[in-house]
């Protein structure tokens, strides 16, 4: 996304090439705006998992139908397709401090209007709204922090992986924890809190530079980047791939509760399904940021990311099974599974798609490019998880899951990375990978 840092960009204290800073030396030197900042950034990446919990307490408060519970995700993952295009001008036109401030109150209005909702369609529509602000945020946030951040550029990106890791991993259970009040109490959690960074963000972040000392950055421009051909390949097998992560983040809460019906013992409450997510989150961050890298260096870039996908397809398979018997333990054992390649995937496909990018093309350019194409299939997805299931039955989700998996390996088979599938993983590109999921 747009979050990607550019070299030429960068204004972090710089420190030797070599020096790894420790988490807790990080923590000690960082200013204030740093900290509101990976505030704000931590209550985001919360609301990745947060509807996932309440999604079926939803469902039975306001009677909602699956192919409209699954709309929550899809119309998230859209807006966020076409942000990618505006992201950028934005951060330029108005400055990054106005464009991260503007998303996070567009966050606090999706969710505070949330809980007033009286029908699905209602949320939906708030969802357009919340994908919108988490995009503008998440755009800005990154490059922000590697831009005030003492420690140098390593030492910001371990605070933001500390930040992406408490997101992912505490926010299904805030909304399993919320979610056994009413299905309104995570969206009222979550709109506080984004409040309180919001306003910490307007009074303590320093003022934008003037307009004319940031870098001009145009609509059409992250179109333009996918003109190179191994940057739009790749793009493409990404958005095969995040079919299936959204299969997995759209359609388990529903599959949990109804195997667990049909086994006879209730559908599966918010703490369940909390638990599961909590699981799937944690290994999603670890991953992403320590595993990668170790797969990168023994096989390649291209090569981990194929065999990567080819284990998703395998867990896809197991969940299928699952879904098939009414198992809810081999259902959740497989979406909890299914981080440990989805962290790896999330890392190596952005480290593939930013080693392809054009060297007279910014990183955050052809970064908007690629999560355009991405997130496109991520959105598709999730629109049709629904029609798949009431078509071909419950296990098929997982099974066409499994088929996007397969598509993404041909796909990404035609990348040809030459000397830059043996480059190390770039240190942000967890990060990028998973800022929006």
């Amino acid at each position: 996304m747009t979050a990607t840092i550019d070299r030429d960009q960068r204004t972090a204290p710089t420190e030797p090439s070599g020096a790894h800073p420790s988490l807790m030396d990080t923590f000690r030197q960082q200013p204030k705006a740093v900290w509101v900042t990976a505030f704000a950034a931590v209550i985001s990446f919360m609301g990745i998992g947060l509807v996932d919990p309440i999604l079926n307490t939803i469902a039975e408060a306001l009677g909602a139908p699956e192919s409209k519970l699954t709309l929550l995700f899809g119309v998230y993952l859209g807006i966020q397709v076409f942000a990618m295009l505006i992201t950028g001008w934005a951060s330029y036109r108005f400055g990054p401090k106005k464009t991260l401030t503007v998303g996070l109150l567009l966050i606090v209005f999706a969710a505070g209007v949330s809980v007033l909702g009286t029908n699905i369609d209602q949320l939906i529509a708030l969802r357009v709204f919340w994908g919108l602000g988490n995009a503008l945020f998440m755009a800005t946030a990154l490059a922000f922090i590697v831009g005030e951040a003492k420690g140098g550029e390593r030492g910001a990106i371990l605070l933001y992986e500390a930040a992406l890791g408490a997101g992912l991993a505490v926010g299904p259970l805030l909304g399993a924890l919320l979610g056994t009040f009413a299905w309104q109490a995570p969206f009222a959690g979550t709109a506080l809190l984004m409040l309180i960074g919001a306003i910490l963000c307007a009074i303590m972040l320093p003022t934008d530079k003037p307009r004319a000392a940031r870098p001009a950055v145009g609509f059409t421009a992250p179109l333009k980047a996918l003109r190179n051909p191994t940057l739009a390949i790749t793009g493409v097998g990404a958005a095969f791939y995040m079919g299936a992560l959204f299969t997995v983040v759209a359609w388990s809460p529903l599959a949990l509760s109804a195997a667990s019906k049909a086994s006879g013992h209730g559908g599966v409450g918010p703490i369940g399904v909390g638990l599961v997510f909590f699981g799937w989150g944690a290994l999603t961050a670890v991953t992403g940021v320590f595993l990668a890298p170790r797969i990168a260096d023994a096989l390649g870039q291209k090569a981990g990311v194929i065999v990567s996908i080819a284990l998703y397809a395998m867990i896809m398979g197991v969940a299928a099974i699952g879904v098939g018997i009414h198992s809810v333990e081999l259902i959740g054992a497989a979406v909890i599974a299914s981080g440990i390649p989805g962290g790896v995937l999330n890392s190596l496909f952005t480290s593939v798609a930013m080693s392809s990018g054009s060297a007279d093309t910014p990183r955050s350019v052809s970064s908007a490019g690629y999560s355009f194409l991405r997130w496109m299939g991520g959105a598709a997805s999730a629109m049709v998880v629904a029609f798949i299931a009431s078509s071909f039955g419950a296990p098929a989700p997982y099974w066409f899951a499994a088929a996007y998996c397969v598509i993404a390996i041909a796909v990404v088979s035609l990348v040809r990375l030459g000397k830059a599938d043996d480059e190390p993983v770039a240190p942000d590109a967890a990060l990028i990978g998973a800022e929006e999921m």
